[in-house]
């Protein structure tokens, strides 16, 4: 993925916001590798690791909101500008795992 995609600002809701979202139906995209989404993650989330994501966001949904989803915001904010890029109707969840864990968004493990 080029830098440039981390260089602007990417649409963003907090993690309150994106557990309502997620409530009503957004998808969260989880761009983390693989053993971050081995060790935690949120249940119903697609995982797309950030280095594969240029190549398979054709894969998913486009009917849906997606929200993507880090450790701390910064990967999956260059995961929301690329998917933006590519017509998608894409948020980022700033400041990631942490939040969502404060906001009481479920996870798994």
């Amino acid at each position: 993925m080029s830098f440039r995609h981390y260089l602007r600002r990417a649409p963003a809701v907090s993690a309150a916001e994106a557990v309502r979202l997620v409530a009503d139906g957004a998808l969260v995209v989880d761009v983390r590798r693989g053993f971050e989404w081995n060790r935690v993650h949120i249940p119903g989330a697609v995982h797309m690791p950030l280095e594969v994501l240029p190549a398979r966001c054709l894969e998913l949904p486009e009917d849906r909101l997606l929200i993507t989803f880090c450790t701390g915001g910064l990967r999956s904010a260059g995961a929301a500008n690329l998917l933006v890029e590519h017509g998608f109707d894409a948020v980022n969840m700033s400041r990631g795992l942490v939040d969502w864990r404060a906001a009481g968004g479920p996870l798994t493990s």
